[in-house]
């Protein structure tokens, strides 16, 4: 990783979702171009709780917003089903077994705005259960907490919550219902 988080070559995507080449991370920002990034809904072992967090004000993207994914960038010439279980080591401590492979839960394309610019990411959304420690990446997470869905979708309901805008974009699809089945 480069000392520089701008400097570090991202994965570029076209905007139907295939890989056509790479370029370091603020060119990417800057000319808004698709990128793609993967999260995982980290999810108690019984399955009633979904960890929440906020970021620092020093990320670089939606800086002390909340999130409930921990996640980020596909890297240059990564796969974003490694991209998760890498952030997921990185952001909050969790070591995924080796040969453990996390399926894809949902995936949608976000074309929004950041800070004036256009922003476009191809996002990839994952769950993994823990119920182990959870020890946060000081440069990247504020402080994290334990919700059951019914709380997240309540602070959802309110646009005013700053919550990260592509996560919301695809956290729907990560949830259950009131019923407890997967939306």
């Amino acid at each position: 990783m480069s000392a520089n988080p701008e400097d570090e070559l991202l994965a570029v995507y076209d905007a139907q979702g295939l890989v056509i080449g790479e370029a370091d991370r603020g060119t990417v920002y800057r000319e808004g171009l698709w990128h793609a990034s993967a999260g995982v809904l980290v999810r108690s072992a019984d399955g009633t709780r979904v960890y929440v967090h906020q970021r620092t004000d020093s990320k670089l993207v939606f800086a002390g917003m909340h999130d409930c994914l921990a996640g980020g960038v596909v890297d240059a010439g990564e796969d974003p089903a490694d991209t998760a279980i890498r952030e997921l080591r990185e952001e909050l401590g969790i070591v995924v077994p080796v040969g453990t492979v996390l399926p894809v839960r949902a995936t949608v394309s976000w074309d929004g705005v950041w800070a004036g610019r256009a922003l476009r990411c191809h996002l990839f959304g994952y769950e993994y259960r823990h119920d182990g420690p959870i020890a946060h990446q000081p440069s990247e997470i504020a402080d994290g907490w334990w919700w059951t869905d019914a709380e997240l979708r309540a602070h959802l309901r309110d646009p005013a919550w700053p919550f990260v805008p592509d996560t919301r974009a695809i956290v729907d699809g990560l949830l259950t219902g009131d019923d407890g089945a997967r939306r």
